[in-house]
């Protein structure tokens, strides 16, 4: 998605520890139209599997996911950081580790939205090693749900999360594609895989 990757090229930030901060488009700050255009490209991509739900977590995948949901309109579901009290039991749990959350975090779904006749697609912010991605089909996997396939806003290739995630053996679709990033040389992106 070209004009993902212009976005990118001028806003984006990258900051001590390996962090690229594009929170001016998909983290803190949303462009209507440009995630617009991240829901349209991911239905295209993903609409021939014929998804019924669309996954994520909260709090930055719900923009993409939802654009994407209302493209294929179908639900979208989020994984929950912290279980409500009107949660309804059983519900799904698993737990990722988050970097820019500076540890493990806890997901929940409930058993109300996903379930074994669910055909489902995640879609979430950022693929890098993986483990959010991991951490969400392991609750598809205890609901008895289908994953169908995987699609990231943005991918940071050099952590090799994409290999990680290969096993799953289903379509892994990304936006934008950073080849490599240093606080010297820059980032070097391109239009995602």
């Amino acid at each position: 998605m070209q004009s993902l990757v212009d976005a990118i090229r001028q806003q984006g930030v990258i900051l001590p520890g390996g962090f690229l901060k594009v929170d001016g488009l998909v983290n803190h700050q949303l462009l209507p139209g440009l995630t617009r255009e991240m829901g349209v490209r991911f239905a295209e991509l993903f609409a021939p599997l014929r998804p019924n739900k669309i996954l994520t977590i909260e709090v930055s995948g719900i923009a993409p996911a939802i654009a994407t949901a209302m493209e294929l309109n179908v639900p979208m579901v989020y994984a929950r950081k912290k279980k409500p009290l009107t949660m309804k039991e059983p519900a799904f749990t698993a737990s990722s580790v988050s970097r820019t959350k500076g540890g493990n975090v806890d997901l929940f779904v409930s058993s109300e939205f996903l379930g074994p006749e669910d055909r489902v697609v995640i879609i979430d912010d950022f693929l890098a090693s993986g483990g959010t991605l991991r951490a969400l089909t392991g609750m598809i996997e205890l609901s008895g749900a289908t994953l169908l396939g995987l699609g990231c806003v943005v991918e940071k290739q050099f952590e090799s999360g994409r290999e990680h995630l290969a096993d799953l053996g289903v379509p892994i679709h990304t936006l934008a594609n950073i080849v490599r990033m240093s606080e010297e040389g820059g980032i070097l992106v391109e239009v995602g895989r």
